[in-house]
């Protein structure tokens, strides 16, 4: 990197990522940051000209076996491992607020 961070940038990317940063960590953040940017300028410097993107650097194939139909695990033996339960239900934290809507 050809510039150093300031204190200010560093408490702005720690804003921006909603990160509380103390006094005290200011500097290890900007040893770190530094760290990763210049990382990042060392790959930007490769060449990738001709080289395909890739969703995974492990080429992995999937084993896709036949669907074959087999009895349902009855719903009393499921529950039993269930943290909640209320009657017959799974019993889960209430997500969305009041006025419904998803």
């Amino acid at each position: 990197m050809s510039e150093a961070l300031s204190d200010a940038d560093i408490r702005h990317v720690a804003k921006l990522s909603r990160l509380r940063v103390e006094d005290s960590q200011v500097s290890a953040m900007r040893t770190q940051l530094t760290s990763i940017l210049g990382h990042i300028s060392k790959l930007q410097a490769l060449p990738t000209e001709g080289v395909e993107p890739m969703a995974h650097p492990m080429r992995i194939v999937n084993r896709l076996g036949e669907d074959e139909p087999k009895p349902c695990m009855p719903v009393e033996e499921f529950l039993k491992n269930a943290p909640a339960v209320v009657d017959r239900f799974l019993a889960v934290p209430k997500v969305l607020g009041e006025g419904g809507g998803a």
